[in-house]
């Protein structure tokens, strides 16, 4: 079995979780393939018996590997959509940041993780990406976010208006800061954090959520992912930023964009004995007296 083990970097207190993750993979005779850049970072920290095997382009990952790791929080995982793309490699996600919907697995839990992973005793869930459309080329080859896609304004100048349309009907003009398009993954991140809805992952929907909107009475909306969302943005500045997750092009009003549904999802492995339930009660502290919970 191959893993390959991607991260952006990683703090002191990581050490110790990396080298153990390294222990348990190789006990199980599981070959790590690492993330050239975290390598060169991490062999200072780390001794390996035999220089491994490195990964640096999508290209790299071939079709035995198993899974990817990523070492890292929701942001590093991300990532990870540019390198595993279409190839359907799951993705795990070991929480070595802080709140982490997605990067779910905690690092008390890697011992357990590569068990499941030898016993083959883990869970697939596939999680729909959107695809982004434009006149002009944007984002190169990977036109596809896991999370979202946003509309934004570029500098602290006025509101922009972002006309909407849903099928080539008319749907609202939204006078705000810039405007959300999430997936139900994304519906605990960006969107979450404007007061749009969380939506379970498996739903087939887009949720549109304004950021700042002008007015007071407009609000998220979810709609079917079958349908194609486009838009026309127009503002006293002349340049706007188009986002993809954490991917970013300055677009300006004559740029012609939509978004629909990709034609292919993003595996996510999760331990058996964990769930979205589960992640939102034990992330957001539902069902637990914030009284008891909060230590002063």
């Amino acid at each position: 079995m191959q893993v390959a083990l991607y991260s952006r970097g990683f703090i002191t207190e990581d050490i110790a979780n990396i080298r153990l993750l390294l222990e348990e993979l190789r006990k199980a005779e599981i070959e790590a393939i690492i993330y050239e850049p975290f390598f060169r970072t991490l062999q200072e920290h780390v001794f390996f018996e035999h220089p491994p095997v490195l990964f640096s382009t999508a290209e790299d990952l071939s079709e035995k590997i198993d899974f990817l790791m990523s070492l890292g929080g929701d942001g590093t995982l991300l990532d990870t959509v540019c390198y595993v793309r279409n190839t359907n490699i799951p993705v795990i996600g070991i929480n070595f940041g802080r709140l982490g919907f997605l990067a779910s697995i905690g690092k008390e839990e890697i011992h357990a993780l590569v068990q499941a992973l030898q016993n083959r005793t883990y869970i697939v869930d596939q999680r729909s990406l959107l695809h982004l459309d434009a006149n002009i080329p944007l984002f190169g080859e990977i036109p596809y976010a896991l999370n979202e896609f946003t509309i934004h304004k570029k500098d602290s100048s006025s509101m922009v208006k972002i006309h909407t349309y849903l099928n080539g009907e008319f749907l609202n003009t939204y006078w705000a800061d810039g405007l959300i398009v999430a997936t139900p993954t994304g519906s605990t991140g960006y969107s979450l954090s404007c007061g749009g809805p969380i939506v379970f992952p498996e739903a087939g929907n887009f949720i549109i959520t304004p950021v700042a909107p002008h007015n007071l009475n407009v609000r998220p909306i979810i709609v079917p992912d079958d349908n194609i969302i486009s838009f026309e943005v127009e503002g006293r500045s002349e340049q706007f930023l188009c986002t993809l997750d954490s991917r970013m092009e300055t677009i300006d009003s004559t740029v012609q964009i939509a978004v629909k549904k990709e034609q292919f999802s993003i595996s996510l492995l999760r331990l058996d004995d964990s769930n979205f339930l589960h992640t939102l009660r034990n992330k957001l502290l539902w069902g637990i007296d914030a009284r008891n919970a909060i230590k002063l």
